[in-house]
């Protein structure tokens, strides 16, 4: 009777792997392929905020890349280069009597392009090392399939040999400080492998020990830094049957049934100034924590934790044959074919990254996310700040991932006391600022020399996420919390505008329209529109938040003044946004930042129905930008042009990023790589958050005085569902549509007060409430509109208007905690 029960569990289990083996890939939320990853951009990411891992799936010898937070190279310190304020005021001096090419000479001399020897330019994120895993017995696969569940943020592997079907199970545990790799088999004993660990560090060690092996290295030095990050990843291998023997420098597992790998990684990083942890003891202490607990229960626990946020927020475009087609094929075949699910699938591939790189307690996404297989990955892979760091965090809010914002949030409040420094010694000035990069050591200085890195503006921008999460949520907790942040942010500002010499406008000088130029070599500037549009923002939000807290009366007066004497956008020439204070836009400019557009978005002070002229003029400056470049610039643009309301543009940006990313390693050509990774070239993960903010974009704005649905829907979304996104005020909106019209709408208002709609065809609402068409200002409080001043236009500008659907405002009153139902 056993025997025929035993024969019949393994009748059982040998199924149910042929049936995984040869399931159709009918998961609309499971990226899969039928082969191995040959290279880096093929493999899959995992991770859990802190700790992250590439998947590559080969049968004889599986490679399991590692990467821990906080593995930088360096050490502790800033990046402030002395004694630099004369020259900065002669700068100034420079631009203000229009001596601009002498201007940027003494910015590059000040500032040089090769980081000086008393200073540095930012550590790198670097590589744990990677975990071998090879087999003693390869043979002849069939039935291969390699997958990343997105909904479960489990990946897997499965295939036959020799009769036996095998599968492999990789997660990051996001409630258990560990990945876990699990191999399992339909047949007992055929489980037969050995462990080692690789690095591009020079300097390691590997050792077993206590049932585990282990690998400790230093990060490198760089600059003026020394490497004094150590690590130790840690593995333990835990087989059912069989034997395990450990060698000097490895394990061997022989004819084990089944085979859990538990993986932690330790560093001696405390914080930003402090490197005295014990690296041995933190992942020993993380194996220890699941010591007791089985892979089943670490697994059950980490979906549940991950489908809370995951699973707030579902879109369905529609489903064809192409979903059981391999990820990289219907990449390939996307722009010509018919895949309606694809950019769902990517849209909430971005929600995953952002879950898995974010987790409420770790460090920001960098770069590359968390995901780096190099010492000395594409541009350090640090904090770029001057568009990238902000674009990774631009779903957080409207996607309903607030949490993931805590790790941004938690680096402001250190870059607003390392930041105190570069505003003291380079700007004799009050309050925090940062250029335009940083990392873990939360350095504030300039990077790259005196033109790439003459930008004071980089705590500006990262700041507005602070206002805004305040908008979605109504935290005002939170907002009394971050106060001294935006004060900080608005009291450098204060403290560093200048008087502009033709209209007395306030401007910052030196300063630049990030990484592009006016006249050859020469890019250093005052009063760019970026910077004016990003000192308004700053300045507004703290006086706003001065008002909502009771708080600093006198500042707040002296905010209010200064605001009026910021300069107006300006309509140049050939009819476009003025990227510069004077008309100095190159009409065929191809570059690939669009900064002078953050005015449209992120922000708000451009609409089509209060600021029309301006509205034309930034749309005709992205046409002349053009569509193709590199892949965060078509995520950015894909935003800005639902903001202009062009769902058609918005899908054709959508559609060039979702093309194969080219093989060259170098460029600027955008698309995405075969595991679904954002390529500039080469990767960079921000590209992935800003068609997922687009996407989002195009379906839900709340920016505008008004909750505006469907702004932006293209000829090829006629019909569909989304469910959860979030419009600001704290409003969770649910909704079908068919041939592009709404024919239902769920709203659950977390915190109350007016709902203004804006439909393009009326709705009936179901139950208790009252729906009215809108009349005068919206009075919900999180909807107040910018003040933006009536712009100059060039006596040769030829601005000819731009008719868009305003459809027809509808106000609700609305009850926190209630639902309210619409319906055709």
């Amino acid at each position: 009777m056993h025997a025929n029960r035993t024969a019949l569990l393994l009748l059982l289990q040998i199924c149910c792997f042929s049936l995984f083996a040869q399931q159709p890939a009918n998961n609309p939320l499971r990226l899969w392929y039928d082969k191995p990853a040959t290279n880096w951009n093929e493999a899959l990411p995992i991770g859990n905020g802190h700790l992250a891992a590439m998947v590559f799936g080969e049968p004889g010898a599986e490679q399991i890349q590692l990467n821990e937070e906080t593995i930088w190279s360096g050490e502790p310190g800033n990046n402030i280069i002395p004694n630099v304020y004369d020259s900065i005021q002669q700068i100034r001096k420079l631009l203000f009597e229009g001596r601009s090419k002498e201007a940027q000479d003494l910015s590059n001399k000040t500032f040089p392009r090769n980081a000086p020897a008393d200073g540095n330019y930012g550590m790198k994120y670097q590589t744990a090392g990677s975990l071998m895993v090879r087999f003693n017995d390869q043979q002849t696969v069939t039935n291969y399939q390699r997958d990343l569940d997105i909904s479960k943020a489990v990946a897997s592997v499965t295939y036959q040999a020799n009769g036996v079907t095998y599968k492999r199970e990789f997660i990051a545990a996001v409630t258990d400080n560990v990945i876990m790799v699990r191999f399992t088999a339909s047949k007992p004993a055929s489980i037969n492998c050995s462990l080692g660990m690789q690095s591009p560090f020079k300097e390691v060690t590997t050792q077993t020990k206590e049932g585990k092996l282990m690998f400790s290295g230093v990060t490198s030095t760089v600059d003026n830094k020394t490497g004094r990050l150590r690590y130790q990843v840690q593995v333990v291998p835990n087989a059912e049957g069989g034997q395990v023997s450990f060698t000097d420098t490895g394990v061997v597992i022989n004819k084990a049934n089944t085979l859990t790998l538990f993986i932690a990684i330790g560093t001696n990083f405390i914080n930003y100034k402090d490197i005295s942890g014990n690296e041995s003891a933190k992942a020993t202490q993380a194996l220890k924590a699941v010591a007791g607990k089985s892979y089943d229960a670490i697994k059950a626990a980490h979906m549940t934790a991950y489908k809370k946020y995951f699973d707030r927020v579902s879109l369905d475009l529609g489903t064809t044959d192409a979903i059981k087609k391999p990820t990289n094929v219907r990449i390939a075949e996307f722009g010509n074919g018919n895949d309606p699910a694809l950019v769902p699938l990517y849209f909430q591939f971005g929600r995953y990254l952002l879950i898995t790189s974010s987790w409420p307690g770790s460090q920001p996404a960098n770069l590359q996310g968390k995901w780096n297989d190099k010492l000395s990955p594409p541009w350090d892979s640090k904090y770029t700040i001057n568009i990238n760091t902000e674009m990774n965090y631009w779903p957080a809010e409207p996607t309903a991932l607030p949490e993931m914002h805590q790790a941004l949030f938690n680096m402001l409040k250190e870059l607003s006391v390392t930041g105190q420094e570069s505003a003291t010694k380079m700007y004799h000035a009050r309050g925090w600022n940062v250029h335009h990069n940083t990392d873990l050591w939360r350095i504030t200085g300039p990077v790259d020399g005196g033109f790439y890195g003459m930008w004071p503006m980089g705590g500006a921008w990262l700041s507005q996420h602070l206002w805004q999460h305040y908008l979605f949520t109504g935290d005002k907790t939170f907002l009394k919390e971050m106060y001294p942040v935006l004060k900080g942010a608005a009291l450098f500002y204060v403290d560093v505008l200048q008087t502009e010499p033709s209209h007395n406008w306030l401007v910052v000088a030196p300063s630049m329209s990030p990484e592009n130029t006016y006249m050859s070599g020469v890019g250093i500037s005052a009063g760019t529109t970026m910077d004016n549009q990003l000192v308004y923002d700053v300045l507004l939000n703290a006086s706003r938040t001065a008002t909502i807290l009771g708080l600093d009366k006198a500042f707040n007066d002296t905010l209010q003044m200064m605001i009026k004497r910021l300069p107006p956008m300006q309509v140049g020439q050939y009819s476009q946004l003025q990227e510069w204070l004077q008309d100095m836009d190159k009409q065929n400019d191809r570059h690939r930042h669009v900064s002078h557009l953050y005015g449209l978005f992120p922000s708000n002070q451009i609409s089509p129905f209060n600021t029309p002229e301006i509205f034309e003029a930034a749309r005709n400056s992205l046409v002349y930008r053009g569509d193709k470049s590199t892949g965060w610039s078509m995520g950015w643009k894909v935003n800005l042009w639902a903001r202009l309301l062009d769902g058609n543009r918005a899908y054709k940006l959508i559609a060039d990023q979702l093309t194969p990313a080219p093989m060259e390693t170098s460029g600027q050509n955008g698309g995405t790589y075969p595991n679904l990774f954002d390529a500039h070239p080469p990767f960079q993960i921000d590209g992935n958050f800003g068609c997922t903010s687009g996407i989002a974009e195009m379906l839900v704005q709340s920016h505008d005085g008004s909750i505006y649905l469907l702004p932006a829907i293209p000829d090829q979304w006629q019909q569909g569902t989304v469910k959860g996104l979030i419009a600001r005020g704290g409003f969770v909106i649910d909704m079908s549509w068919k041939n592009g019209t709404i024919t239902w709408l769920k709203i659950q208002s977390k915190l109350g007060g007016n709902c203004r709609l804006r439909l393009a065809s009326p709705l009936q609402l179901k139950g208790s409430g009252v729906l009215k068409p809108a009349n005068g200002d919206n009075t919900n409080p999180f909807y107040t509109l910018a003040e933006t001043k009536k712009p100059l236009i060039s006596e040769k500008a030829s601005l000819k208007g731009i008719k868009v659907n305003a459809g027809q405002l509808y106000d609700l009153n609305t009850t926190a905690g209630t639902t309210y139902e619409l319906v055709k």
